[in-house]
């Protein structure tokens, strides 16, 4: 039998493997887009900060305060319990009745965390924190008033104390 006696075999297009492949593309690509956009709209970006001359006004304040640590002779380690649920701090210089740790995540604020610390002893306070396991802090200590404060970087790694230092 030659090729002239069978007719050709047609399929429908549903049936041929190569339009599903050339239309899978297009579909990944939107449901991409869609999980893209739930993403946008489910998570604020709480980075972004409405009144920037505002913030750039308190800057000038927030230097005032590295200032009058510097002044004040303050000097802070801190020292973190092996479960990260008490912070106990040393402090030299005049020492206030309380003071405020703030440990701020470099991202993401709903893992900020902020506690009250009360004196134990001279120049020693301590507080009850729940801290959320992370690589980075940024850490501000500072008194009620806000008069002052120290700064500083905790990371993960480099273990349970960190020393912070007025900045000049």
């Amino acid at each position: 039998m030659n090729q002239l006696e069978h007719p050709l075999q047609h399929r429908p297009w549903y049936r041929e493997p190569w339009p599903w492949i050339l239309m899978s593309g297009p579909f990944v690509v939107v449901v991409a887009s869609l999980a893209t956009l739930w993403i946008a709209v489910a998570n604020d970006d709480p980075l972004v900060v409405d009144n920037y001359y505002k913030e750039g006004l308190a800057i000038n304040r927030v230097l005032e305060r590295d200032r009058a640590a510097a002044q004040g002779g303050y000097r802070a380690e801190l020292m973190l319990s092996t479960d990260g649920s008490l912070v106990r701090t040393h402090l030299t210089g005049t020492a206030p009745e309380r003071l405020r740790l703030s440990l701020v995540h470099p991202t993401r604020a709903e893992l900020d965390r902020s506690v009250e610390l009360h004196p134990l002893q001279a120049g020693w306070y301590e507080g009850e924190i729940e801290l959320v396991a992370a690589p980075r802090w940024r850490v501000v200590l500072e008194d009620m008033q806000r008069a002052w404060r120290l700064t500083g970087e905790w990371r993960a790694q480099d273990g349970g104390v960190l020393v912070l230092a007025p900045r000049e």
